[in-house]
């Protein structure tokens, strides 16, 4: 595979689909787009035409038997999850989706198990992880925290502000007026009533990013501590026993994006500023600060760093993963727990 392109088929082929996925994924020279498998067969047909797709199906078992393929991108709604991902696995061909896994504990531990037997892998589409921000921001903490210059690490917050995350980032999308019609998903869990459920999946659909950056920066597990009862804090424990918050919409901006991160020592921090997620060709901005002594004076690092977003990153990251040249940066197993986070958060804010 090392000497020819990466086969990728897609399906679904939506506002994610098309915008945050296929984009870049038939722009990049190493990659494939082989096929489409999309129920809207006109929209379907315009998509393909405009990325140079040369086959198009309205069923994706078609796709999976006359194809080749390398690897699947299935961008859908993640209520649908439960329902589709196992019959894609059993093709065992290594799978993106978008986040999160699932919209329910049952329906992620079903997807977890249908990749085990498949004997292949479930890559989960945590862009945050990928974009140089988060990644070069990672690797300076765990150097701060290897060799001790700024002391111990104390403290982790990320704020969430709602805002405006697509970012004229949909300008290009096809969308030939037909329907897909009603899709059949996940039923809701036996422990919640339809409220319960409804708060659930609201919670998990705009906060299990930040969940799951949570545990990035960390490296290590946690546990949610405390669940403020205005729905703006979620206090968290790591398993070492460090304190992080997450803050969910403490304000609103209209034409703006202003998710940062904090990752705090004794003598200093580092922080990430993450852009709009359907922002284009535009990293995240890191800042460290050291005050390591009196003997040295106090430093602010500003590194520059590549003009790429995440989503693009995202996708040289699985296309690199199919390859085998590095595992994907966030897999089932792992986003499962992003789940049961966002249950232990629910039984505490709302006592379900």
């Amino acid at each position: 595979m090392s000497q020819r392109k990466v086969r990728i088929g897609f399906v679904g082929v939506g506002s994610m689909g098309q915008c945050a996925h296929l984009r870049n994924y038939a722009s990049l020279p190493d990659c494939e787009v082989v096929a489409i498998a999309e129920i809207r067969e006109k929209t379907a047909k315009r998509v393909a035409e405009k990325y140079r797709v040369p086959r198009v199906y309205r069923d994706y078992r078609d796709m999976l038997a006359y194809e080749d393929l390398d690897g699947i991108v299935a961008s859908q709604p993640f209520w649908r999850h439960g329902v589709l991902l196992p019959e894609l696995l059993k093709a065992g061909k290594p799978m993106f989706i978008e986040k999160p896994l699932a919209s329910t504990l049952e329906a992620g531990e079903a997807i977890v198990r249908a990749a085990a037997e498949s004997g292949t892998w479930v890559m989960v589409g945590y862009h945050k992880r990928s974009d140089p921000a988060s990644r070069y921001a990672l690797g300076e903490i765990q150097k701060l925290k290897a060799t001790g210059e700024l002391g111990r690490m104390t403290y982790i917050r990320i704020s969430m502000p709602a805002g405006d995350w697509v970012a004229g980032g949909f300008w290009d999308l096809v969308n030939e007026g037909d329907e897909a019609g009603p899709l059949p998903g996940e039923p809701p869990p036996k422990d919640m009533d339809s409220e319960s459920f409804r708060q659930y999946t609201w919670f998990v659909n705009y906060y299990i990013h930040q969940v799951n950056l949570m545990r990035f920066f960390l490296g290590e597990p946690y546990e949610v501590v405390h669940a403020d009862p205005t729905g703006v804090l979620l206090v968290a424990r790591s398993r070492s026993g460090l304190p992080a918050i997450i803050e969910m919409s403490p304000y609103r901006t209209t034409v703006d994006w202003q998710e940062s991160i904090l990752v705090a020592f004794e003598r200093g921090y580092v922080t990430v500023a993450l852009p709009a997620p359907m922002a284009m060709n535009r990293p995240g901005r890191v800042e460290i600060f050291k005050d390591p002594d009196l003997k040295q004076t106090p430093q602010t690092i500003v590194p520059q760093l590549p003009w790429i977003h995440a989503m693009r990153q995202q996708a040289m990251n699985f296309l690199a993963a199919i390859r085998g040249e590095q595992p994907p940066p966030c897999g089932a197993t792992e986003a499962l727990e992003d789940l049961k986070i966002a249950r232990q958060y629910l039984t505490l804010w709302k006592g379900v």
